[in-house]
């Protein structure tokens, strides 16, 4: 790849502990994000003096849309949390890869200690021909890019 192309954010993977997730559609709520610390002083002068600076890093929440299928290990883990309320054993490192057009991993996200939050299901109506597709909130506790 050339130095300033851009790869397509069309061709990904999502890796949950060892198995890869399948019939991804979107992934959407990826950010990276730090409060804002605004600290008030007044100089020797009397004049008040605002100064901004990084406070602690915050914790997000992604959602993933996917095709319904027969897939199960998905499925079982979101079972863990919202089911079965095993949050110990439903914590999961996942990683968000984004390949090239050659399909070679050109960047990884990683989303430490996630835990499905919430659960949507499809919007089943008579009249649509469209594939059923759920959503899942995922929650973490730490975003690493690299």
């Amino acid at each position: 790849m050339l130095t300033g192309d851009t790869f397509s954010s069309s061709t990904f993977a999502i890796e949950l502990g060892k198995f890869q997730v399948e019939t991804v559609q979107a992934v959407s709520g990826l950010t990276l994000e730090q409060d804002v610390v605004d600290t008030r002083q007044l100089s020797a002068t009397g004049e008040l003096i605002v100064r901004k600076q990084p406070g602690a890093r915050n914790t997000g929440e992604i959602t993933i849309t996917r095709g319904m299928d027969k897939s199960t290990a998905f499925t079982d883990w979101i079972k863990a949390t919202l089911v079965n309320s095993d949050l110990d054993s439903a914590r999961q490192n996942i990683t968000i890869a984004l390949k090239d057009a050659q399909k070679q991993t050109v960047r990884r996200i990683h989303l430490s200690n996630a835990w499905g939050s919430r659960w949507e299901g499809p919007q089943l109506e008579a009249s649509k021909s469209g594939p059923a597709v759920e959503q899942v909130t995922i929650t973490y506790e730490d975003i690493t890019i690299e």
